[in-house]
This record gives C-alpha cells, structure tokens and sequence, in this order.
C-alpha cells in the first residue's frame, strides 16, 4: 500500500543541505516516488497517511564498521593501534564462532537501526552470518569478506575465492552485497591483494582496505619499499574500480591526487582515529580534490559507539580545528557525509538522498526536544542536527518503506534478549 509522510521539514541529503519545511515523502513499493513542499503534493486518497511531528532524513550510511566487534567493546582501552590488535582483539577473535558473530552482528544491526543507521559497510568474518543477521533486523550491508592471514584461518588465496563466490550468489533486491576486504598492505601480501583487485574490478565489487591508519603503518612501508602506502597501492595495480579505503589518516598531497586519479572513495572514521590516536585525517583537502569521501564509524571496540550522528560531530570539529577555520567543514556538508555522499563513495546511487527514485530508507527524528530549539530558519535544522543531535533523537527509522524502529523500539527482533546473549558470549571470548 503507498504511504504519504509529512513532516515538520525534510533534510533532502545533498551536498547543498536542502530542507524542505512542511514537507510530504510519498513511498510505493519501497521507492519514494515523490518530495516536496505539502502544499505542492499531489494527489493521495489511497496512500496511508503517516503524520510525524519531527525530521524526515535519509537512511545514514556508515560507510566502515566491524559491527560484530560489540562483544569488545570497550576492551583494549588505552591502547595503540598495533597493541590493541595484537594483544587484545586477535587473541579474543580467534575464538569466535560463527554463531557468537551472528549474535553479535544482529544486536549491532539493531543499534544502528535505532541510531538511524540503515546501510552499514561491514569486514568481519563469517559474512554469510552477517547476511542472516540483517535479513533479522532489515537494515542493509555492503559485506566486504575479510581477506587476512591469521591462524586458524585458510590461506588468504582460498579466502579470496570464497569471496568471490559468495559475491556471485548475493541477492538483487539491494539487502545484501558482497565485496572483498583485504584487511591492509601491512597484513596481506601483495600478491593477493592484486588478484582481489583484479576480481573486484572484474565482477564490480566494492573493493574495501585498511590505508595510512597509523603513522607507524606508513613509515615501516616506507622503509621496506621506499614508497608511501597509496603509492605502493597503485605500484601494485590495487587502484581503480570501486575501492572504498578506510582511515586514509596519513596522506601527502601526492597521495591525494593518486586517490582523485584513480577515483578512489574514503571512509572517514574521526571518531576511532581519535580513539586510537591515529590522527586526524586531511579531509578538507579530500573534499577540494572532489574525491568521494562518507563518514564510518569503525567498529564498537575502537569508538566505542554505532551512532554516526555523533560522529558528525566529531568529523566537523576536526576539521574546523585542522583548518583553524569554523567554515572548514558545514554542517550541511556534516550531514551530506553520511547520507549522500556516504551513499556515492560506497557506489549505491539508490541511497543516500530523500529524491524520487530512490529506496524508501526513512529516518524520523523527533525534533520535540530543547536541543532542536530555536528554528529561526530551515537550515538551523542542519546546524542541531550536527551540533546537538544524536542517534538518541532518531524515533521512527523505515527500511525500504518497511517500518523497522517505532517509538524507539526496533520492531525485528528483542534487543534485550540480544544484550544478554552478547554479554554471555563476551565474557567466554575474554576468558572469564
């Protein structure tokens, strides 16, 4: 049945940060087939009509996560990058099951859902469980199969192989895709991560790695090869395609203009880079290049959240502090990052913006809150969004026109049973 929404205003996603007050979204067969101002809509008798008091905004995109990583989150604390990997994330994931991932992947699936997050980019193991898990919830993933070599796992040749074929197998309906997840150029050997190159370029998927996360990283690369890690990248023919890189926190000018040359998209993660004190990443100079850049939140060990509205927040401190300038980064371009954008650099033009033709990924934010106060024009909207606003406030969320979160509460599946049972498994995984 077609379903005509009206909201107090509508935050379209684009780059321009249009709002549209007293606005109507009219959704059929899970496509919005019509936006725009509520005295200009047309014609509805048969739609249901959903009237909501607060923000209509589009599905956010996180564009980098290892959700499943919620059974560590908070472990590992103080630590840097390296040093947390080593001591605490691998020796509790060689532990893992296929069923503790599910679990895990399905209880942050519904976090993001009540974050307003509908669409998560995620590279963790068992990706066939991380499929299970969303088609539980109805959020969407882009699953990037892990390619990495650590004991107990087949070589990372075999791993690529099934990552292919499991690509080949992904539904249409736009639920569920698969890509490939080399883990880094510091982990996986050079060799593979060409050949996961060529089959991503071959069959277009999404190509998604690790780059310049930490200074360390960069500099022992440079060492051994005499090349930055984007140089090395492109040495190797890893470049061109549909390749997202995460971090990207330690780039030169002329790692940036080999990223514009060679169209690749950057995950933007400030909050983990920030954790880990990683640093942080150049991304005014990303945007002036025109590269395609989306916001991530990482996964919840090293945020230690799924709320990429908080995020926001962060992405747009930093880089007005970077630039020493408080138009660095807009708060319509804050936003833009986790909608529109972050929709662009994952390669999904059927995401990411409140426009006809596009899915019905709905996000109703209750704006009957101190924090959204005063509204002298429309885009001071954008401004509480960013500044004041958090996944806390997002009320209604609608996956494909489908109603997934109501009045706060994820409608899939028990998120209370799912917090014990993550609680339960992450204990055993640490040993307790």
């Amino acid at each position: 049945m077609p379903h005509r929404f009206t909201a107090r205003a509508v935050v379209v996603g684009d780059r321009a940060g249009t709002v549209v007050p007293d606005a109507v979204v009219d959704v059929a067969d899970g496509e919005i087939r019509w936006v725009g101002p509520a005295a200009e809509a047309p014609p509805a008798e048969d739609a249901e009509q959903v009237e909501l008091p607060g923000i209509l905004m589009p599905g956010l995109v996180n564009t980098h996560s290892h959700a499943p990583m919620v059974l560590f989150r908070g472990q590992g604390e103080g630590l840097p990058l390296d040093r947390w990997l080593q001591e605490v994330m691998w020796p509790r994931e060689a532990r893992l099951t296929a069923d503790d991932v599910e679990c895990a992947m399905t209880a942050a699936s519904a976090e993001m859902l009540g974050n307003g997050v509908t669409t998560s980019v995620e590279m963790y193991f068992h990706p066939e469980r991380l499929a299970a898990s969303v088609a539980a919830t109805g959020a969407r993933a882009i699953i990037a199969t892990p390619l990495i070599p650590l004991p107990g796992l087949p070589p990372v040749e075999e791993q690529l192989r099934h990552a292919v074929d499991l690509a080949a197998g992904a539904p249409g309906d736009g639920t569920v895709e698969y890509g490939i997840g080399p883990h880094a150029a510091y982990t996986v050997p050079f060799p593979v991560l060409r050949a996961a190159a060529a089959a991503a370029r071959e069959h277009g998927l999404l190509l998604h790695l690790h780059v310049a996360e930490t200074a360390t990283e960069g500099a022992d690369l440079m060492a051994a090869h005499g090349l930055s890690v984007p140089a090395l990248l492109a040495a190797h023919d890893v470049l061109g395609g549909r390749v997202l890189a995460a971090h990207c926190v330690h780039m030169d000018d002329g790692d940036l203009d080999l990223w514009h040359e060679h169209d690749v998209a950057v995950a933007h993660c400030p909050a983990s880079n920030a954790k880990l004190a990683s640093g942080i990443a150049p991304l005014r100079a990303m945007l002036d290049r025109g590269l395609r850049v989306g916001v991530g939140t990482d996964g919840p060990a090293s945020n230690d959240g799924l709320d990429l509205l908080a995020d926001l927040r962060l992405a747009a401190s930093f880089a007005r502090l970077a630039g020493r300038s408080a138009t660095a980064l807009t708060a319509a371009e804050a936003i833009w990052l986790a909608t529109g954008a972050a929709a662009d650099a994952v390669g999904r033009p059927d995401l990411g913006q409140l426009v006809a033709g596009r899915r019905a990924d709905l996000v109703h934010v209750d704006t009957r809150d101190a924090v959204f106060e005063p509204v002298g024009d429309p885009e001071d909207l954008l401004a509480h969004l960013v500044w004041s606003g958090s996944g806390r406030h997002v009320r209604d969320v609608w996956v494909g026109g489908r109603q997934v979160v109501r009045d706060f509460v994820c409608t899939t599946v028990d998120t209370g049973a799912l917090r014990a049972e993550v609680a339960a498994r992450a204990a055993r995984l640490a040993g307790r």
